[in-house]
């Protein structure tokens, strides 16, 4: 509530105004300028999108439509609907229960937990693949499940975790009065409240599944990623992989509609104040010891397995008597960070304007936006980087085969886990405190800069660093675009593992894994500081 007074009476007159009713209308000119901006973005985002339907258009209608209603196509599009829908669904499980079990719980060593449950983001599912085919019979279609399935499940917890974070136990508690069981309560109170976070990861996973080549590749598991990689190196079919590649664009943005349709309006459940109210956590007992051991099985099935496959090649190798030069190693690994060091500021300078606007001023226009942004990572990196390259050479030809025009590949591919970070951090700003600091004078740009942005900066830095973390393992993108005589440890790897040199390949592939550890333990910090909070809650 706040209290105006009335200026058109000699003596004030008070009432009470509701803080929603109190907020001052956007200024037009900073509306416009961030649509404007929010609109640029969206179409530099786009670019793959537009190449494929100039590719689609220009090509034989006749050759588009055989290519469409082939039965192939179906077969490909019933093995890419099952895998992303049983990988989606076995991550929304494993990542809400395991971030119930470190957010919700008294569970000896969480923070311990906290971080070691965050590591399999540090390995790439092709990696993992190699590993698992290495030491295990499994292939097909439950290869490709159980690798991407443990590689993505922190996707899923990190947020869900933060959501935790804000949740308001109070609902959960008068549920639990009022004589619900804890699931039950947890169901129709919390649930709610964290189901956003939840979804928006569920989407990320989604879309890394309908985009990944390597793992299914190495799974023998024929998927749309599959077939558009043979119709474009094998079988030199641009026609044919422009319209796979757009049957998947369609895909992307199914996933996105129904994301938003299943998240629905981002729900208040009282303030984040309110919020920071910390209920004791809930007592295992004797399961402590099954509730550790089932967090043990996503990291040991997504790091344990591939290291140790990669340990026994690496020891092999040393034991012919033959190394690796380390100062190419470190090369690699030093171009490594820093070209994901840029596609990640790429992300940020492309995903502010989108995320804003999506958070702030919520139309059909900022849906259409947010959804445009999202579809680059649907697609194949060989399509994105094709694309860049059809628009470097035909657009701006000096960026061809750069380090720029690599950076901002990288920001296009990974620029939905920027989005949503910056959404997601900045509709959890409680308005209220904007328009306070509104009230005192503040301008637009200090509000921003003094409140909204302090809030929300922890959500859009682990946004960033999610971006850095996934640019370090892309490979497809990485081999079309690179400058010439430039390596990454991901393009070192790839080459090494197709000339079947897997004893020279482990070093790099342990270095990618101990890179990516970096950027994955960070992300863990508002996971802790979770867990510290309800730990002093207990």
């Amino acid at each position: 509530m706040r209290i105006t007074a009335s200026r058109t009476s000699r003596s004030p007159r008070v009432r009470a105004v509701s803080l929603g009713e109190a907020r001052r209308p956007p200024a037009p000119l900073a509306r416009l300028v961030l649509t404007a901006s929010a609109v640029v973005a969206a179409g530099l985002a786009a670019i793959p999108l537009v190449y494929l339907l100039v590719r689609v258009v220009g090509a034989d209608g006749g050759e588009v439509l055989a290519a469409l209603v082939r039965p192939r196509t179906l077969e490909l599009a019933i093995n890419t609907v099952g895998l992303t829908v049983a990988v989606a669904t076995a991550c929304l499980v494993l990542g809400v229960g395991s971030a119930w079990l470190l957010g919700q719980t008294r569970l000896p060593g969480r923070r311990a937990w906290v971080v070691v449950s965050t590591l399999p983001l540090a390995v790439p599912s092709y990696v993992a693949a190699f590993g698992w085919v290495a030491l295990t019979p499994v292939r097909g279609f439950w290869g490709a499940f159980v690798v991407l399935t443990v590689c993505n499940v922190p996707l899923v917890t990190l947020p869900t975790l933060a959501a935790l974070r804000l949740a308001n136990p109070a609902h959960e508690d008068v549920a639990r009065t009022l004589g619900r069981s804890r699931a039950r309560a947890f169901l129709e109170s919390t649930w709610p409240q964290v189901r956003p976070a939840a979804l928006a990861g569920v989407l990320l996973v989604a879309l890394y599944v309908l985009s990944d080549f390597g793992a299914v590749a190495i799974m023998r598991f024929e998927v749309f990623t599959w077939a558009i990689h043979s119709a474009y190196t094998s079988q030199f079919d641009r026609t044919l992989a422009a319209a796979l590649s757009t049957v998947l664009a369609a895909m992307g943005v199914a996933l996105v509609w129904a994301e938003r349709r299943l998240r629905g309006a981002q729900a208040r459940h009282g303030s984040t104040v309110a919020a920071r109210v910390v209920r004791a956590p809930v007592r295992l007992g004797a399961w402590s010891w099954a509730a550790g051991a089932g967090l043990t099985l996503v990291p040991l099935a997504a790091v344990g397995v591939p290291l140790a496959a990669l340990l026994r090649y690496l020891t092999a190798r040393a034991s012919t008597g033959t190394r690796v030069p380390a100062s190419e190693v470190a090369a690699d690994a030093l171009s490594t960070v820093a070209l994901a060091a840029g596609g990640a500021l790429v992300a940020l300078a492309l995903a502010l304007p989108i995320g804003l606007l999506a958070a702030r001023f919520r139309s059909r226009l900022s849906a259409a936006l947010e959804s445009a942004s999202y579809v680059g990572l649907a697609l194949p990196g060989i399509v994105v980087g094709l694309s860049l390259v059809f628009f470097s050479l035909a657009v701006v030809p000096a960026l061809y085969q750069s380090v720029w025009m690599l950076a901002f590949a990288y920001g296009v591919l990974f620029l939905p886990k920027a989005v949503g970070a910056v959404r997601a951090s900045v509709e959890q700003v409680e308005p209220g405190l904007e328009d306070v600091a509104r009230s005192l004078g503040a301008t637009r740009a200090r509000v921003w800069a003094r409140v909204t942005a302090r809030i929300a900066w922890p959500g859009i830095g682990a946004g960033v660093l999610l971006v850095a973390l996934t640019a370090m393992k892309e490979l497809p993108a990485t081999l079309l675009l690179r400058p010439t005589g430039t390596d990454t440890l991901a393009t070192s790897l790839w080459r090494l593992t197709e000339s079947a040199a897997y004893g020279a390949a482990a070093p790099y592939a342990l270095v990618l894994v101990a890179v990516a550890v970096g950027p994955a333990v960070l992300l863990t910090r508002d996971a802790v500081a979770t867990v510290r909070e309800r730990r002093d809650g207990a």
